[in-house]
């Protein structure tokens, strides 16, 4: 597995060895140790999540506020999402900013959220399903999110916003300004 510092540092791009033949492939989706040894501490994954969704669901742009703010490593198990994180943490250099990669089936790559960041992805294939491990549990009363379309973010979507299917949630979110940070 090859780790890849994006222009934000503390997200990561995971990309794994994919041994493949005439027969199908095999991957190691995930190692505790070389993890580890990349980041230099340990990360105790406790919990899977999985959606499938279809061409244009937006998801996001969605966070937990301490103490159950979560690390995420995300990856797409068929078809191809545009997955974004946003950097909440107010005393860090790319405060605001945010990264955009795309994950498919093909390029099995993951990327690795840290704690203090807001996610959200769009499909920008058929229909994806995407899964990925959280460090934290789901706690409702810390569930936070930020409004997908905040100019202030300049996100590209790579859809227009009249091909967007988002949820009653994802459509009533704050802008960045008025939403938590981290410290």
């Amino acid at each position: 597995m090859i780790f890849k510092r994006t222009k934000i540092e503390d997200v990561i791009i995971c990309e794994p060895t994919v041994h493949g033949d005439n027969r199908g492939y095999f991957v190691e989706t995930f190692r505790a140790d070389k993890l580890k040894n990349f980041l230099g501490y340990n990360l105790n994954f406790c919990q899977d999540n999985e959606s499938k969704s279809s061409y244009g669901v937006l998801r996001g742009l969605h966070y937990q506020l301490e103490p159950f703010a979560q690390t995420k490593l995300v990856r797409v198990i068929k078809g191809k999402i545009l997955d974004v994180a946003v950097d909440l943490r107010k005393h860090s250099t790319t405060f605001g900013k945010h990264v955009a990669i795309e994950l498919t089936e093909e390029n099995k790559r993951q990327l690795l959220i840290p704690k203090g960041f807001a996610h959200g992805f769009v499909v920008l294939s058929e229909e994806a399903i995407f899964a990925y491990k959280v460090d934290n549990y789901y706690s409702p009363e810390h569930d936070r999110g930020i409004a997908f379309n905040d100019s202030s973010l300049q996100i590209d979507w790579q859809i227009h916003k009249n091909n967007l299917k988002l949820s009653h949630k994802d459509l009533d979110q704050p802008t960045f300004k008025k939403s938590e940070y981290f410290d």
